[in-house]
C-alpha cells in the first residue's frame, strides 16, 4: 500500500513539529508548512517530508501546500490545522492589532487550508481526516486566564468542525478537534511551571507527544467524527 499523506500547519516547532515527527514515525508522508518551516531545525530530514514556506492566513498558501502534496506524493489523505496564536489579555485591553492577528492566523488559516484540502479529498473520492487544534478554554474558561477574544477563534473552529463533520460525513471525510491544556512547548519555556502545573485537576503539564498521539488517534479512527478530544488533565471538567 502507498503511504498516506498528511498536511500539518504551524509545523516549525512545538506541537506542530511533534505532530510531524509522530506521523513520519508512523510511516506517513508529511507536508509541513509555516512561515519559515524550511529553516526549522526541529524537523528531521526525510524523503517523506516536504516543507512549504507560507503564511497560513493567505489563501494562496493553502493552494500551494495542497499542490505540493499532490506533486510529491500523489494524494492528500488528511490535514492537521495546528497553526495558531494565543493572546491572553483582559477583554478591554485587547487591541485591534491583537484581534486582527488572532482572526487572520487562527480563523482565516483554518478556513483556507480546510477548504483546499476538502476540495482535494472530494476530487479523490476516498474520504479523509481533518483534525484541528483548539482549546478547552473555548467552553470551559479559567478565571486566571483572560482569553475571551482568543476563544472567539478557537470556539469558532470547534463549531465549524461540528458542522463540517455533518456536512461531509457521507463523503467519508471525518472532522475532529484536539483541545490541549498547558503543554511543554517553547511558548511556556520561561513560564512559572509550578503555577502552570496547577491549572488542571491532574497536576502537571502535558507533553507534546501526548497531543500528537491524540491527533494520530483521531486521524486513524475510522468511525470517529465530530469529536472534541481534550488533552488537559481534566481542566474541562469544571472547578477543582
Amino acid at each position: 500500500m502507498n503511504a498516506k499523506t498528511i498536511i500539518v500547519t504551524g509545523a516549525s516547532q512545538g506541537i506542530g513539529a511533534g505532530i510531524v515527527k509522530t506521523f513520519l514515525d508512523r510511516g506517513y508522508n508529511v507536508v509541513a508548512t509555516s512561515r519559515k518551516v524550511s529553516q526549522s531545525t526541529e524537523l528531521p530530514v526525510s524523503d517523506r517530508l516536504v516543507r512549504v514556506d507560507g503564511d497560513v492566513a493567505d489563501a494562496a498558501t493553502a493552494e500551494a501546500v495542497v499542490q505540493a502534496a499532490v506533486k510529491a506524493f500523489g494524494t492528500v489523505d488528511g490535514l492537521v490545522n495546528n497553526a495558531g496564536i494565543f493572546i491572553a489579555k483582559p477583554f478591554t485591553e485587547t487591541t485591534q492589532d491583537d484581534y486582527r492577528q488572532l482572526m487572520a492566523i487562527n480563523l482565516d488559516g483554518f478556513v483556507y487550508m480546510t477548504q483546499s484540502v476538502i476540495k482535494q479529498l472530494l476530487a479523490q473520492g476516498t474520504g479523509g481526516s481533518i483534525t484541528s487544534i483548539t482549546s478547552p478554554l473555548a467552553d470551559h474558561p479559567i478565571a486566571g486566564v483572560p482569553a475571551a477574544v482568543a476563544m472567539i477563534t478557537k470556539g469558532g473552529i470547534e463549531s465549524a468542525s461540528l458542522n463540517l463533520a455533518m456536512e461531509y460525513a457521507q463523503q467519508g471525510i471525518r472532522v475532529n478537534t484536539v483541545g490541549p491544556g498547558i503543554v511543554d512547548t517553547p511558548m511556556h519555556a520561561n513560564g512559572p511551571k509550578d503555577v502552570l502545573a496547577t491549572l488542571s485537576p491532574i497536576n502537571g503539564i502535558s507533553s507534546v507527544q501526548e497531543v500528537a498521539d491524540a491527533v494520530l488517534f483521531l486521524t486513524e479512527a475510522p468511525r470517529v467524527t465530530g469529536e472534541a478530544l481534550r488533552v488537559d488533565g481534566g481542566a474541562h471538567l469544571g472547578k477543582w
